[in-house]
């Protein structure tokens, strides 16, 4: 049944909107709170159950605030603090030949050394992962295999895992099946496959700017250029900017990660995804759609793919359980559309096949439905530490510091004073063991300088606390 609110009632749920509103405004309510049940509001507020959910609705409408499922409403980031990225749009020319920075090997030389917070890395921590389960999946698949996993695999990959991906796909408005699917050594693998597929050396690919830093690395290895495209910090790529640059410059393929973008976390409305894939059919410009991040999302519903809207074949969507599950498992894949052919020859010549026994074991684990389990578990766990961290940083880091509001993932963006020098910060944190990553290593160029991204992968505790405490001293020490 609707619910019309009378000429008092709108008067009633308006005004206790604007009280919260106020009070959010103020900071007196801040980010990651809790606020009240609607039934605890209308005793409070001695207001009907209707006039309070009215009231909560106004606000999540203004995105002030958001409902989480089976936890109740939340203050959201106001979007004053959202990053601004004017500076990240170049003249539509400049096409870079990308390096791979000394400043990257710097930063990631010790990132295997135990008792070094690694806010770098994007990935879920040791404590997120059933680690016990996964191993009661494994001892299983080796058990039912008749050759005990030691065999090689199919060339396309395991006829399990494939059926599962392609059942899971549903998900986002797949209509696939297994023989669509083609597994690899990971979400990297899986790119690279894609670009040798549609591409040659000297050919220019167009990207996220800013985008992750080990793409650079593979354009590079290919002897591909790069045309960066400017991300808004909510919408996400932008499309009409990608527009105006594919009439000036020959792009012959685009590399782009449209749900939760890293380092950004921006997530493409589907609307947007759609007008995406239509725009690069009319050129016949192949997308690889990076979905690495697609599955940790923090609202009611997983985001569609451009891949769901393909309708030419020209979307190769490119995922594995590396940030999900198993980053050790180095299990992926690719649906590659009317490239499976190429990307199948590339898989022979490169690798032969993928590793039995893990690729068995994800498909046992995906089939016993403990990946959909893990995954519920996975998302609250996130999200919670997402909004736990933001009033941290909030707290802790200088007024003027901006951060973005991810709707999933795991990083946050955050945008410091023009003065300080995101690599300076780097350094003095790793003094404190603490890693971060400096924004300059998201573009071919170094910009972003005064940018740092930080992994929420960790659970939350006293003693990161106090290290996002000491990291934001660090960063008050450099104005």
């Amino acid at each position: 049944m609707s619910f019309t609110p009378t000429i008092t009632q709108d008067f009633l749920y308006s005004q206790i909107a604007d009280r919260i509103e106020k009070q959010i405004e103020q900071n007196v309510l801040k980010s990651g709170d809790k606020l009240l049940s609607v039934r605890s509001l209308s005793k409070e507020q001695g207001i009907s159950i209707s006039t309070a959910y009215t009231a909560y609705v106004q606000l999540e409408n203004k995105g002030l605030i958001e409902a989480r499922p089976k936890s109740g409403y939340y203050v959201k980031f106001s979007s004053n603090h959202i990053p601004t990225l004017t500076s990240s749009k170049k003249s539509i020319d400049s096409i870079e030949n990308v390096s791979v920075d000394d400043m990257i090997a710097i930063i990631y030389k010790n990132i295997t050394e135990e008792g070094i917070l690694k806010l770098s890395v994007a990935t879920p921590s040791i404590e997120l992962i059933p680690a016990a389960k996964l191993n009661k999946s494994m001892m299983e698949a080796i058990r039912k295999s008749p050759h005990s996993c030691i065999s090689y695999e199919d060339i396309q990959g395991n006829l399990l895992l494939r059926k599962q991906i392609a059942k899971y796909c549903f998900s986002w408005g797949g209509n696939i099946n297994e023989d669509d699917v083609v597994t690899t050594q990971g979400c990297m693998e899986a790119l690279v496959f894609c670009l040798k597929a549609v591409t040659e050396p000297g050919d220019t690919v167009a990207i996220e700017n800013p985008t992750y830093f080990g793409i650079f690395n593979v354009m590079k290895s290919l002897g591909l250029k790069v045309l960066e495209i400017p991300l808004n910090p909510v919408t996400g790529l932008d499309l009409e900017y990608l527009e105006t640059a594919i009439e000036k410059i020959e792009v012959k393929a685009c590399l782009f990660v449209p749900s939760f973008s890293n380092p950004m976390g921006c997530c493409m409305p589907d609307d947007r995804k759609k007008q995406l894939v239509n725009l690069l059919g009319t050129k016949n410009i192949p997308l690889i759609e990076d979905d690495i991040y697609g599955a940790m999302y923090f609202g009611k519903t997983r985001p569609k793919t451009c891949k769901s809207f393909d309708k030419k074949g020209i979307v190769m969507l490119c995922s594995s359980v590396s940030k999900s599950l198993a980053p050790g498992y180095r299990v992926g894949w690719v649906i590659p559309g009317k490239f499976k052919a190429k990307i199948i020859n590339i898989k022979l010549m490169h690798t032969v096949s993928s590793a039995t026994p893990t690729q068995a074991a994800i498909g046992h684990f995906f089939e016993t439905g403990r990946y959909d389990l893990h995954m519920r578990n996975l998302r609250k766990a996130l999200h919670s530490q997402c909004l736990k961290y933001i009033q941290a940083i909030n707290k802790f880091f200088p007024d003027d510091t901006k951060i973005s509001q991810p709707q999933g993932g795991y990083v946050l963006w955050i945008e410091m004073n023009k003065k300080i020098n995101a690599f300076d910060v780097f350094k003095d944190a790793l003094k404190q063991n603490i890693s971060i990553s400096p924004g300059q290593i998201f573009s071919t160029d170094a910009s972003f300088s005064n940018y740092i991204r930080i992994s929420f992968g960790i659970p939350y505790s006293d003693a990161l606390e106090n290290s996002l405490k000491i990291l934001g001293d660090i960063v008050k020490k450099r104005i």
